[in-house]
């Protein structure tokens, strides 16, 4: 069926209907406008745009950069790389120099969560994607607006040959400077050029780099709807943008005052997927070659011959942002990113389950994308295997909750009488089945509804806060800091050092003097003070003049300086004195045993659990090491042993650490670990810890040799989120300590139980065993209690507004015997409606239960509901029985008296 289908796929890129290709011959000054000399390879496939663009910029003299994670690198403002100067962010700021000032990249994005969300756009727009490359140039105050329009021009016209004819440009109101380049040195004719206002300035944030930018248009012709930009019918598909030029050319302040840089830059953007939709001859990005073959082998996995479904544009979509997520170390969860990433999977299922697919499929799409884009991004085929893993585990999680959910919502649609899904409603499928509210306003929107937001927030404004924690990328409090240069670390060297006192900050203002009392930061110009990064927390210490003394509690790092944050305790320290640092050495000490021990554990975890293990997060500090790492299941005892076993031969082993120092490339070829999350230069630090056994990048600081480390010991292995697991350790001292300690409970155990420690195992597995036969004893005499008391409940049932209603607590039942009562009411009731309780510890469970007869005027939903808005607490089901749970066990009585009430006002 596969090649049938892909047989019924036409690619739309033939020869014969395509631009010729074109090779650059060496490159031409940068001040030159000499047509370039070309070849002609054809035909035009994504692959080959990508490759001339980076072939084009680095002949002329840009140096290629590989693509960035799609988790941003110590950059606490954005959930998700957006756009190719990410990377650069540093280098525009000026907090960053590189060994060169022109660069290209083809950079992987994701916009789905934060300010930069496509996610629900996807699937019914031709243009809007989950993931997209995004193609970029960019100079860091070398060249400026004459030579980067000049490159655009002439990659589109020359290298692409695009016909000029058919690009239209945008300006500034303001900018004439390029108005002028783009008329009088380009030659495009002023009628194909629009001025606009807002849609042609670009800034970073409310402060920071700004300025005009310019934006090149294709004219798809007059067979088209739509106008040129600026047009009251600019918005439709006629002309459509492929680049964007920026010129970072102003500083604005919190003020709104905007001055000019020193060193201008360029910033562009060029969508590959648009670029390539244009050079393919199609009006749409899912009708180009890397999406025809995804929605072939999509039709092919969920069984459709309908290659025009909107359903398999979102599959084909949603599957590259979610393996490149997972690539880049991201893994489902219920926050933050994980979060993200879950609600991309499941809307993808969703699909799959709209075009009948109900068994585990999406997973088998990890293929078709290898093949597709590996040979750009090779670590796509390097972590197949966990892409796959990952997106089955969420497939199969996921898969009674898709049908539970789309089951209620189905019936909750066929009975609306209006067009608003309520959000009630909403709620309980997001509360009670777990089903995704984005999914449940994805199927309304279909069906032609809407879903009532403020109802469904209204019921879920704790869930809704924790949301927005888990999501709270903030920026830094010490953006204020206002300073030039780096601080120098020379902590790997020596704990004790001379430094000059640079900048001072109290209560968030910079200041000369800081005085006996005050908490501040004190900012050097070299230290010995590491500053936390990678996991590792900062050094505490002492900075020390002839005058006072500064305790630092903590040290971090901030647009390359480090942050010395404490308390003065005597005298007073003024900016430009000199001052001696020293780092407490044996918080240090115990720091590096902890840190080269994190090392060593991951090296051990994929020795024993696997190559797909990868760090998901670590923090160390002097008293203990925590790991994250990615592993689908809990680590058993055994693998744990051996585990723990593994490093402590390794630390046994006493082989020298050593740190070298070389560029990434050269790091990956040596076969060094990247650590998830961690921003790197140009050239990086490879450490190598226990010889060959643990080699990777890391700045942190660590033991001169692994014996130093004495000995290892795992406290703890849990669960953090789905696919992820917890390893807490202990190193040197605190591991002996543990281990003195478990030997004091294996005394005090077999003490208490009367057995020798050898026999300690067996006697507790039969203490146990005794303790689960009288619990099970206990439930049946308990259900026994409360099913004889079914039928007597019976008698208390009242006549309200003409119907039976049954308001009751059972004498005797729990949370498990209460739904036993329950079925015993429901078929002795006959006609009618009732509310059952069993009080435990100051709560109550609760049962509704509605007689078929009257489901269609009541909703075991809505009985719960009256009582809970008296007793506290929530509950869900079906209209025929719900169960939910009061916070207030004593207000139950008021809580029967409120369902009364309503019922008789019904």
């Amino acid at each position: 069926m596969y090649w049938e289908i892909l047989n019924l796929t036409k690619l739309v890129c033939s020869a014969s209907a395509l631009p010729a290709a074109r090779v650059l011959s060496p490159a031409p000054p940068a001040t030159t406008t000499e047509p370039i000399a070309v070849t002609t390879p054809t035909p035009w496939s994504s692959a080959t745009i990508r490759q001339a663009f980076l072939d084009y910029f680095a002949q002329q003299g840009h140096t290629a950069v590989s693509s960035s994670s799609l988790v941003p690198g110590n950059d606490p403002t954005l959930l998700f790389t957006n756009a190719g100067m990410v990377q650069f962010k540093d280098c525009f700021l000026g907090a960053e120099q590189r060994d060169y000032v022109r660069a290209v990249s083809s950079q992987r994005c994701v916009r789905a969560g934060g300010k930069h969300n496509d996610l629900e756009n996807v699937g019914y727009t031709a243009r809007h994607h989950t993931f997209f490359e995004m193609l970029g140039n960019f100079s860091f105050g070398d060249y400026f607006k004459r030579d980067a329009i000049r490159f655009a021009w002439q990659f589109l016209t020359e290298v692409l040959a695009l016909p000029a004819e058919r690009l239209w440009v945008t300006v500034h109101i303001s900018d004439d400077e390029a108005a002028d380049i783009w008329v009088k040195e380009i030659g495009v004719d002023p009628a194909r050029m629009s001025r606009l206002d807002e849609d042609n300035f670009w800034q970073m944030g409310d402060t920071g780099p700004c300025g005009p930018c310019t934006e090149i248009f294709y004219d798809h012709g007059e067979g088209v709807p739509g106008g040129p930009p600026g047009s009251e019918d600019d918005d439709l598909d006629r002309y459509i943008e492929i680049w964007n030029l920026v010129f970072m050319q102003y500083e604005r302040n919190a003020a709104g005052e905007m001055k000019p840089l020193p060193k201008p830059s360029i910033d562009t953007g060029m969508g590959l997927e648009r670029i390539a939709a244009v050079m393919q001859g199609v009006h749409s990005n899912y009708q180009i070659d890397l999406f025809q073959h995804l929605i072939a082998a999509a039709a092919v996995a969920v069984g459709s011959r309908d290659l025009q479904h909107d359903s398999l544009k979102v599959i084909a979509d949603h599957i590259r942002s979610c393996a490149f997520l997972v690539v880049d170390g991201v893994l489902p969860s219920n926050e933050g990113r994980g979060y993200v990433l879950r609600r991309i999977i499941r809307r993808a299922l969703r699909h799959g389950h709209k075009l009948g697919q109900s068994q585990p499929f999406f997973h088998t799409l990890v293929a078709a994308l290898v093949a597709a884009m590996a040979d750009a991004y090779p670590e796509l085929q390097h972590k197949q295997a966990l892409i796959e893993a990952t997106l089955l585990k969420e497939e199969e999680q996921f898969a009674r909750t898709l049908d539970n959910g789309m089951g209620v919502l189905e019936s909750a649609l066929a009975e609306l009488k209006e067009s608003v899904v309520p959000g009630d409603v909403v709620f309980q499928l997001y509360d009670t089945y777990g089903f995704p509210t984005d999914l449940t306003a994805d199927v309304a929107r279909e069906r032609g509804f809407s879903i009532d937001m403020e109802g469904y927030e209204a019921a879920m404004t704790e869930q809704r806060q924790r949301a927005r924690a888990s999501g709270n990328f903030a920026v830094d409090y010490t953006q204020t800091l206002q300073l030039q240069g780096e601080t120098a670390f020379v902590g790997y060297q020596q704990l004790s050092e001379q430094a000059v006192v640079t900048a001072i900050l109290v209560d968030d203002h910079q200041v000369e003097t800081i005085r006996a009392g005050q908490q501040g930061v004190i900012v050097l110009d070299r230290t010995p003070f590491y500053a936390e990064s990678g996991g590792q927390c900062g050094d505490s210490g002492l900075l020390a003049t002839s005058d006072g003394q500064f305790e630092v509690a903590d040290c971090r790092k901030h647009n390359g300086h480090h942050l010395h944050i404490g308390h003065l305790l005597t005298g007073a320290i003024t900016v430009g004195e000199t001052l001696t640092a020293t780092v407490t050495n044996e918080v240090r000490a115990a720091t590096a045993r902890n840190h080269s021990a994190t090392h060593l554990l991951h090296a051990a975890l994929r020795e024993v659990l696997g190559e797909h293990v990868a760090q998901q997060g670590s923090a160390v500090d002097s008293l203990r090491l925590r790991f994250d790492f990615s592993h689908g299941q809990a680590v058993t005892p055994e693998q744990l042993r051996a585990v723990e076993q593994r490093v402590n031969r390794a630390i046994r082993a006493n082989i020298a650490t050593q740190t070298e120092v070389m560029d990434m490339e050269s790091a990956k070829q040596r076969g060094a670990v990247a650590l998830f999350g961690e921003k790197y230069g140009d050239e990086v630090r490879v450490l190598s810890i226990a010889g060959e056994f643990s080699v990777e990048l890391c700045g942190g600081t660590h033991v001169e040799r692994s014996g130093d480390i004495g000995l290892f010991r795992i406290s703890a292995e849990t669960s953090v989120a789905s696919g992820v697991r917890r390893i807490e350790a202990v190193t040197g001292s605190r591991a002996e300590a543990l281990c003195d300690d478990n030997q004091d409970l294996l005394r005090q155990l077999a003490a208490q139980t009367g057995s020798d420690r050898s026999r300690l195992a067996e006697k507790v597995a039969k203490l146990v065993a005794d303790v689960k036969q009288q619990q099970k004893e206990l439930a049946q005499l308990k259900a026994q209690l409360a099913g004889g008391a079914g039928g007597d409940l019976l008698a208390a049932a009242q006549q309200v507004a003409g119907v039976k209603l049954l308001a009751a607590v059972v004498p005797g039942a729990d949370s498990k015997s209460l739904r036993e009562v329950a079925d015993k009411v429901r078929d002795k009731i006959g006609s009618g409606l009732f509310v059952l309780a069993a009080a435990e510890q100051g709560r109550a469970a609760l049962v509704a239960g509605v007689t078929k007869d009257l489901t269609d005027r009541f909703k075991a939903g809505d009985l719960l509901k009256q009582v809970t808005a008296v007793t506290g607490g929530k509950g869900g089901g079906r209209p025929d029985m719900a169960q939910g749970a009061a916070e207030q066990a004593d207000q139950l009585d008021a809580g029967f008296a409120a369902l009364k009430q309503w019922l008789a006002s019904q």
